[in-house]
C-alpha cells in the first residue's frame, strides 16, 4: 500500500521511528509554503534558516534511499497551502493512505484534521518522538490543583526520567539553584568566541524575494552563522559543553552591552526544529557535567536542565491544555499599540536599543532581553498582547507558537490572568541595572523618576501599579508592591502617572 508522508518544517527529526526502514510504497512530502511564511511576518534569518534545514534534511532522507518529494517556494504548481498541497500529492503519487506527524502548533492540529476528514484514503497521525512529555501529560498532572506550579512539575519529570537524582532525592542535595543564577557580569571570567557556521545565503534570499514572502530584520548574506544541519547542532552542543557550560548558570540572566550571547548555548532553533531532541541535549550535557568530577559546579548544571526539562516541556504542556481560548486571553485589558521602535531598534533608551537591536540583528536575544527588557517595556506600556505575541512570533528564530505564545502572553505579559506565573514581571530601572550595563551609558537616568532625562521605566512602572492595583488586590505576590504604592506620596505620584501619560501617548520620542 502506498503511503504519502507530510513532514513539517519544524519535524526535521532523523532519530523518528519513521526513517528507520525504507520502501519504494512510502513517500515523504516536505514543501516550502506561503501559507507558512504569511501567517505573520517573519524575520529574514528565521525563513532562511527553516528553508536551509528543511532542503538539508530532505537532501538527507534521499541519501538514506527514502523518497522524497520536496517543493520549493517558487516551484511552478506550488499550491502555497496546505490542504491542495495534499490533494495534489495524493493523486499524483497514487498514495492509498496519508500520514502526518502531529503538528506542534494548534492552527496547524486542526487543519490537518479538517483536511483527513475531507480526504478519500485512511489517513493517520503519529507522535513527533521528540518530547519528553505527550501533549496531555501537564494537565493530567495537575488535575484538580488549583494552581500550575512549574516547580511541582519540574520536579516530577525529574523524578520520572531520573535526571540529576541520587537515592531519590535530588543531587546536590537541592532542586533548584536559581538563587545562585543571577550573578552580573561585569567582563570576567572571559567568554569564549561563538561558534559560528559560517556559509553563503545570497542564492536562497534571491529566491525568498522573488517569492513575494515579506520579512523584516537584518542578514548578511555572506555570513549566515546558525546551524541548519544535524552535524552542525551537534557541533554547537559539543561547543557548548567545552567553552560555555562551566559559566552558564552563574550568567545566565546577566545583560552587557558589549556580549550579545554570553553563556547561552543557541540551541534552541536546533531543538525547536527538531533537528535535536532536548534527551540528547540534556544526557550529552549531564554526561560531560559527570564526567569532569569538580570542575562545573552542579548550579551551572541545573539552570540548563531546568529550561529544557522543566520550562519547555511545561510550556508545552500549558499550550495544549489552555488552547484556542490561550491566544485570545487579555486578563488586564492592555489595549495600546506597538511602538514603531519595535521594528527598528531605534529608541533612546539603551536598554530597549540592545535588546531590540540585537534581535532584529540576530533573530535571536537570550530570555532575561526578551522577559525584563523587551517585555516588561510592552507589560508596562499596556500593549495589546496581540501585537507582543505577532511581534515575538516573527522576530526569533526559535519562536513556534507553542513555546513563545505561552511564553509572550503568559509569563511575559501576564494576559492569562495568572496561569504560568503567579505575578507580573515588571520592574523599573532598578533591576536593569543591577543585571547589566545597559543604564550606563543611556540618555536616561535609571536613579531619577521624573524630569525630560528620567529612565521611563521607572515612571511606567508607578503607573502600571496604580491603573492596574485592582486586578492584583487579592494576590499575595504582589501585595508589597501594592503596600508600597499605597503609601508613595500622592503627589509624588501625580507627577509618576503625567510622565507615563506623555510617554504612553508617543513612546517612539524616548
Amino acid at each position: 500500500m502506498k503511503r504519502l508522508r507530510l513532514l513539517l518544517g519544524d519535524q526535521l527529526n532523523s532519530k523518528h521511528s519513521w526513517f528507520r526502514e525504507t520502501s519504494d510504497d512510502i513517500i515523504y512530502l516536505m514543501a516550502e509554503m506561503r501559507q507558512e511564511t504569511d501567517y505573520v511576518k517573519h524575520h529574514i534569518q528565521k525563513v532562511v534558516a527553516f528553508f536551509l534545514a528543511m532542503r538539508n534534511f530532505a537532501d538527507e532522507l534521499s541519501e538514506l534511499d527514502h523518497t522524497v518529494i520536496y517543493v520549493r517556494i517558487n516551484d511552478e504548481g506550488n499550491p502555497q497551502e496546505l490542504e491542495p498541497l495534499i490533494k495534489k500529492y495524493i493523486q499524483h503519487t497514487g498514495a492509498a493512505k496519508f500520514e502526518y506527524l502531529l503538528p506542534d502548533e494548534y492552527r496547524l492540529d486542526e487543519q490537518l484534521n479538517s483536511i483527513c476528514e475531507g480526504l478519500e484514503i485512511p489517513s493517520e497521525g503519529f507522535d513527533t518522538e521528540h518530547f519528553y512529555t505527550i501533549r496531555t501529560e501537564l494537565a493530567t498532572f495537575f488535575k484538580g490543583k488549583k494552581q500550575l506550579i512549574m516547580e511541582s512539575f519540574y520536579r516530577m519529570m525529574r523524578k520520572k526520567h531520573d535526571i540529576m537524582m541520587v537515592n531519590g532525592q535530588p543531587d546536590g542535595g537541592k532542586w533548584n539553584f536559581d538563587q545562585s543564577n543571577r550573578k552580573k557580569w561585569t567582563g570576567t571570567p572571559a567568554i569564549p568566541k561563538e561558534l559560528n557556521f559560517k556559509r553563503e545565503v545570497s542564492e536562497i534570499l534571491t529566491e525568498i524575494n522573488t517569492s513575494g514572502i515579506q520579512t523584516f530584520g537584518n542578514i548578511n548574506p555572506e555570513d549566515f552563522s546558525w546551524p541548519i544541519t544535524r552535524r552542525e547542532c551537534l557541533e554547537l552542543l559539543d561547543y557548548f559543553c567545552e567553552h560555555l557550560l562551566v559559566h552558564f548558570g552563574d550568567f545566565q540572566d546577566a545583560l552587557h552591552t558589549r556580549e550579545k550571547f554570553l553563556f547561552h548555548s543557541r540551541l534552541s532553533f536546533a531543538m525547536n526544529s527538531k533537528l535535536l531532541s532536548p534527551k540528547e541535549v540534556i544526557d550529552q550535557v549531564l554526561t560531560y557535567f559527570y564526567a569532569h568530577g569538580n570542575a562545573i559546579h552542579i548550579s551551572q548544571v541545573e539552570g540548563f536542565v531546568r529550561q529544557i526539562l522543566g520550562w519547555r516541556e511545561y510550556m508545552r504542556g500549558i499550550y495544549w491544555k489552555e488552547m484556542p481560548e490561550y491566544q485570545k486571553m487579555n486578563a488586564l485589558d492592555n489595549q495600546n499599540a506597538l511602538p514603531d521602535f519595535f521594528w527598528t531598534g531605534k529608541t533612546k533608551m539603551n536598554c530597549l536599543k540592545h535588546a531590540i537591536g540585537q534581535s532584529l540583528e540576530e533573530a535571536y536575544a537570550h530570555h532575561i532581553q526578551r522577559l525584563m527588557i523587551i517585555g516588561n517595556f510592552a507589560l508596562l506600556s499596556q500593549i495589546h498582547p496581540d501585537d507582543v505575541d505577532q511581534w515575538y512570533l516573527g522576530v526569533y528564530i526559535d519562536a513556534i507558537e507553542w513555546v513563545e505564545i505561552t511564553n509572550t502572553r503568559g509569563m511575559s505579559q501576564f494576559a492569562d490572568g495568572g496561569i504560568v506565573a503567579t505575578k507580573p514581571y515588571v520592574s523599573s530601572a532598578n533591576y536593569i541595572n543591577k543585571m547589566g550595563d545597559y543604564c550606563k551609558r543611556c540618555h536616561y537616568s535609571h536613579s531619577k523618576k521624573v524630569g525630560d532625562t528620567a529612565c521611563p521605566f521607572n515612571a511606567l512602572y508607578w503607573n502600571f501599579l496604580e491603573e492596574k492595583k485592582h486586578y492584583f488586590k487579592n494576590n499575595q505576590r504582589m501585595a508589597m508592591m501594592l503596600n508600597l504604592l499605597e503609601k508613595k506620596d500622592k503627589n509624588e505620584l501625580r507627577e509618576l502617572q503625567q510622565r507615563a501619560r506623555e510617554i504612553l501617548s508617543n513612546p517612539d520620542n524616548f
